[in-house]
């Protein structure tokens, strides 16, 4: 029996070998490519639900308090930036946390939101949030009542772990 010298397939295994090599650099690439795709497409997904939750809460309010003038019925909560800005689903996630801490000032009588906004305040002024497994504490700058609409300026600060250890 002959055996075939393996000299004539050298250039045949170097050839597969870089074929190898390429498809697994082009898959590499391509997941790449998918996971940033995906990770946008969620972002843009976590945000479009957080406004549709806020749209059905603000339409269930002005169908309940449609003939009054003078009540809160939808409340905006908007995060100032933050020099380094933190992510944007979690800046959504606190805002809806907080959002529902809020959700009891509607249909209150704007005349006095100035008791309701006080105790808001207090209650809700450094008050830790948690989401990813991480503390964010918020403080609120500013309350705005006009027409109805609730408007809320915070901050968002992610909480240090030798802060969370003295309190």
């Amino acid at each position: 029996m002959r055996i075939p010298p393996f000299s004539r397939y050298r250039h045949f295994s170097q050839m597969t070998a870089v074929f190898v090599l390429g498809a697994v650099i082009g898959s590499v690439v391509y997941n790449s490519v998918f996971h940033s795709s995906f990770d946008m497409l969620w972002a843009s997904n976590q945000d479009l639900e957080l406004r549709i939750q806020q749209y059905e809460d603000d339409i269930k309010t002005l169908k309940k308090y449609n003939n009054q003038q003078t009540v809160i019925k939808e409340i905006k909560i908007r995060a100032e930036q933050q020099d380094p800005p933190l992510d944007p689903v979690i800046v959504k996630e606190v805002i809806s946390k907080l959002g529902e801490d809020l959700e009891v000032l509607r249909g209150r009588d704007i005349f006095d939101i100035d008791e309701d906004s006080k105790i808001a305040r207090n209650l809700l002024n450094r008050k830790i949030y948690r989401v990813r497994d991480k503390e964010y504490s918020i403080e609120i700058k500013t309350m705005l009542v006009a027409e109805g609409v609730l408007q809320i300026w915070i901050d968002i600060e992610p909480q240090s772990v030798a802060s969370v250890g003295k309190s």
